[in-house]
């Protein structure tokens, strides 16, 4: 609130830079591809939320919460380029930096059905914002058709970024003997649904093991103690990865930040949570990449686009759990099936450069 509405320790950029835009932490991550295009003097970066600006923190010196619109009226310093990605249609935003010598790009564009409807009852305004957009890069043929119905100009189809910047496996971790299933991403609720539906699946297969990581770190003490209790109760061994990095125990908290893709890569079943409690899922496609077997539960609408991308993701109930997982080798892998072609991106950002 400080930063955005009274620009406390929210200085401007400084000037003709290349500024990249994005809302939370999803998108922010995102970016990687084309950050790594941009030379580091050059870079500038703002988010929207709390989450965003701590991961685009550590990318830049030059980052920033990007500050409640009217204050942008005083607040943009003149930059070669800005890029917004997805659905920040923010005018001024746009409007300043546009008539301040940016060139203006709106990349990983969508726009759902759903929201499509309500877009319409403001055209008249999305017209005025596309006006300062030089370039649009979509995601679907079908978001491309409804942004150039609302005024988008210069519209091309790339693909979902994020398949363009699927994280990959840093550490080849030692895989225990039997099934290894992995709880990935989970959220409050969702660990004791896990561990029940694998308490089925353990009891047909005696040398499967599970390892649990939640999606945030200040869990990690309350998710041990719900560890600790089940293994107690069921006779099963338990560790924590940080006072034990490996996986033979029956159950394993995974309590460190980054590394998630190392355990995909070894894992033959993922439950990713995020999607049995109203979430809006995570991003399968790490899992995805080395043909895991997926389950998920349906509450993944925040990431319709890139379960959209993958094949052989098994959506189940919250009470179907126990069959989907007691039946792994019924349970297909998964694959990828989008890409993301951002070379038209990063040739803009080189035309810019040289210019």
């Amino acid at each position: 609130m400080p930063a955005r509405f009274w620009l406390k320790h929210n200085k401007p950029f400084l000037p003709d830079g290349i500024w990249v835009h994005v809302c939370s932490f999803g998108e922010a991550k995102s970016i990687t591809p084309l950050i790594k295009k941009i030379p580091s003097d050059l870079l500038r970066l703002s988010a929207t939320t709390k989450t965003g600006f701590d991961e685009i923190n550590k990318l830049s010196k030059q980052s920033r919460y990007l500050p409640f619109e009217p204050l942008l009226l005083t607040w943009i310093k003149p930059q070669k380029m800005l890029i917004v990605m997805e659905a920040e249609l923010w005018y001024l935003l746009f409007a300043i930096a546009h008539k301040k010598g940016a060139k203006t790009l709106l990349v990983n564009a969508r726009m759902s059905e759903k929201s499509y409807s309500k877009y319409l009852r403001f055209k008249w305004l999305y017209r005025r914002i596309f006006e300062q957009i030089d370039a649009v890069y979509a995601q679907t043929n079908e978001d491309a058709a409804r942004l150039i119905t609302l005024g988008a100009k210069n519209v091309e189809v790339m693909g979902n970024i994020k398949f363009a910047s699927i994280a990959k496996s840093t550490k080849k971790l030692p895989k225990p003997e039997g099934i290894l299933v992995c709880g990935a991403s989970t959220h409050d609720k969702e660990e004791a649904l896990i561990l029940d539906a694998f308490r089925v699946l353990k009891s047909k297969r005696l040398d499967a093991k599970i390892v649990i990581a939640p999606r945030h770190p200040e869990r990690f003490d309350k998710v041990e103690r719900i560890m600790e209790s089940f293994a107690k109760i069921q006779g099963w061994s338990y560790h924590r990865w940080s006072e034990r990095a490996d996986f033979q125990s029956d159950l394993v908290l995974f309590d460190t930040l980054g590394g998630l893709v190392n355990v995909y890569a070894i894992s033959d079943v993922v439950v990713l949570g995020g999607a049995f409690e109203p979430i809006g899922g995570h991003n399968a496609a790490e899992a995805a990449q080395f043909g895991c077997k997926i389950i998920s539960g349906k509450n993944y609408f925040n990431q319709i686009e890139i379960f959209a991308g993958i094949e052989g993701i098994n959506i189940v109930e919250n009470n179907e759990l126990k069959e989907a997982l007691s039946y792994p080798n019924l349970l297909p892998n998964s694959s990828l099936i989008s890409k993301a072609n951002i070379k038209p991106i990063l040739k803009q950002i080189k035309d810019v450069l040289q210019n």
